[in-house]
This record gives structure tokens, C-alpha cells and sequence, in this order.
């Protein structure tokens, strides 16, 4: 084989190989359009400094934080901590940030409670897994299936697991 045909051959089995994450539609565009604006939400603890991830955690980024939108914050007690044993109320937007670095947001992992969305588990949460550029990562209609088996461990309030690895 000739060298050109050898490149060629290298470009095509790179771009096939390679996969993209698809844009957001349906309920993944409106989840991430959500999480994109900050307003209105209440971060963890009142704060947003980045936090390392726990050890727990199956998000391989090293940092994260998380917020809340008004109706999720709710359910938040003065010092910004899910409140024990609650059920978030329905339109409850949960977002957590996820960076590779200090300065490099990389992906949004969320939780909205729709309990009539098609996508809702048996929880009423829709999940969702989109990059920062707005690729799905994880398509909502997966009901959370990559996700239900760490987030639903002993200690976890409807879902969340800030205040067991973030007292």
C-alpha cells in the first residue's frame, strides 16, 4: 500500500471510530438550558467553591458543586443542607457541576423531578448528563440507569448523596 492510501486509510478509521456526543433535544435541551443560567439557584452549603469529589463518587472529574433551583431549595435547611428525609417536590432542579480542573467546567449530571415526563424513573426523577458544550453524554431517556445504583446507596436523601459525602 502506497503512503497516501495509508493516510486515507488512517482518516477513515479515525472518523469512524471516533464518536461524538448527539446535541440535546426534548427534555435534555430543556435540562441543559436550565442548568447553563444561574439564577434562582441556591448552591450547596451556601457556597460555590468547588469541592473534591468524595470518594464515593462514581463521576470520574475531580471537582464538583452543586445547586438548586427555588422549588428544590426548598427543601434546603439555613445552612444550605438537604433537609432528612424530604421528597422534592415537583419542577425541582438539581445541578451538579462537574470539572476536570479548577478553571474547566466539563459536564452538567441532573436531576429534575417530572414524575410524569416519559422519561421519569420510578422516583419521578429525570436524569441527565450533558457535556458543558451541550452534548448529550447520556441521553435522559436512559431513566437514570448508569446512575439509580450509586445514587440510590444507604444514606441517600430521595436520590441526593451531598449530605453523606459532604456533611
Amino acid at each position: 500500500m502506497r503512503f497516501h492510501q495509508v493516510v486515507c486509510v488512517t482518516i477513515l478509521i479515525s472518523l469512524f471510530s471516533c464518536t461524538k456526543d448527539k446535541p440535546p433535544s426534548g427534555i435534555d435541551a430543556a435540562m441543559y438550558q436550565e442548568a447553563i443560567e444561574n439564577d434562582g439557584f441556591t448552591w450547596y452549603k451556601l457556597t460555590d467553591v468547588l469541592l473534591d469529589k468524595s470518594a464515593g463518587s462514581g463521576h470520574p472529574q475531580p471537582y464538583l458543586r452543586t445547586r438548586f433551583n427555588g422549588i428544590a431549595a426548598s427543601q434546603l435547611d439555613g445552612n444550605g443542607k438537604v433537609l432528612d428525609n424530604v421528597s422534592f417536590p415537583e419542577g425541582s432542579l438539581i445541578v451538579k457541576e462537574l470539572y476536570d480542573n479548577p478553571q474547566a467546567l466539563f459536564r452538567y449530571a441532573m436531576l429534575l423531578k417530572a414524575s410524569n415526563n416519559e422519561f421519569a424513573d420510578n422516583n419521578g426523577w429525570v436524569w441527565g448528563y450533558i457535556n458543558e458544550d451541550g452534548g448529550v453524554a447520556i441521553p435522559a431517556e436512559e431513566k437514570g440507569a448508569q446512575c439509580i445504583n450509586c445514587h440510590s446507596q444507604q444514606g441517600n436523601i430521595d436520590g441526593t448523596l451531598m449530605n453523606k459525602f459532604f456533611p
